[in-house]
C-alpha cells in the first residue's frame, strides 16, 4: 500500500520526516496539513508531544543543543545538533516534540517533596555550580533539608532519605567525621578526629553527612 501523501497533524502533535536525498530527518509540528514530497518518508504517524504538568519533570537522553535566545541549533545540512550521551531534566513547560535522536530516559515523574525534619543525602556525580553559586566537585556529599521541593539535577544522585535525630534534654550525641568536611557551624572536620558532642538544639539536629563539603 502506497504511503499517504497528505498528513493531517493535529495541535500538540508532531511527525518526523526523512529526506531520502540528504538523509536528514526533521520535525514537523501541528496544527497543519503536511504534503509529503516524493523524496520524503514519514518516519511515524502524528504523535502527541511530551507534556510535563506542574510539579513534575522528565529526563531526556541526547538532548538537542540550544543557544541562549536562539533556540535549537542545526548543522549545515539542517540536522538538529545533539548533546550525545548527555541527560537533561525538563520541568513543567508547554508541550514539546522530541527531535530525531532524543529519547525519554525517565518518564513524567512527580517532584519529590522533602518533609520537615527530613533531608535528602545527595552525592555529586560531576563538578558543577548550583544556582546559588556554590561549587561542588565529583564525590562531594551534602544535604537538601526539608521542608521543600527537591529539583533534580543530572549531576547529582539521591543516596538516601535521612531523618533528623531528636536530642532531648540531658542527652547528647557523639559524632565522628567519616571524611573531611565542614559542618554547619563552619568547623573544619578531619577524617577520624575525636568524637564531638552535640547538645540539644531548639530544633532537631540534621542528619549526617556534613552539609558543606570542603573545597580547595
Amino acid at each position: 500500500m502506497a504511503e499517504e501523501s497528505i498528513i493531517r497533524i493535529p495541535p500538540h502533535h508532531y511527525i518526523h520526516v526523512l529526506d531520502q536525498n540528504s538523509n536528514v530527518t526533521r520535525v514537523e509540528v501541528g496544527p497543519q496539513t503536511y504534503i509529503r514530497q516524493d523524496n520524503e518518508r514519514v518516519v511515524f504517524p502524528p504523535t502527541k508531544m511530551v507534556t510535563v504538568p506542574p510539579r513534575h519533570y522528565c529526563a531526556v537522553l541526547n538532548p538537542v543543543l540550544r543557544a541562549p535566545g536562539a533556540g535549537v541549533q542545526f548543522d549545515a545540512s539542517g540536522q538538529a545538533l545533539l548533546r550525545h550521551a548527555d541527560l537533561e531534566i525538563r520541568l513543567s513547560q508547554p508541550p514539546f516534540p522530541l527531535y530525531p535522536g532524543e529519547e525519554i530516559q525517565q518518564g513524567i515523574t512527580a517532584l519529590q517533596v522533602v518533609l520537615p525534619d527530613t533531608a535528602l543525602h545527595l552525592k555529586a556525580l560531576l563538578d558543577f555550580e548550583d544556582d546559588q553559586g556554590e561549587k561542588y566537585v565529583a564525590g562531594d556529599e551534602f544535604l537538601f533539608e526539608g521542608p521543600g521541593t527537591y529539583i533534580p539535577r543530572t549531576e547529582v544522585e539521591v543516596v538516601e532519605i535521612s531523618q533528623a535525630t531528636v536530642i532531648r534534654h540531658n542527652q547528647a550525641i557523639r559524632l565522628r567525621a567519616r571524611k573531611e568536611c565542614t559542618d554547619r557551624e563552619g568547623t573544619r572536620r578531619v577524617t577520624g578526629t575525636p568524637p564531638a558532642c552535640r547538645a540539644p538544639h531548639s530544633r532537631p539536629a540534621a542528619p549526617l553527612p556534613c552539609p558543606h563539603p570542603p573545597h580547595s
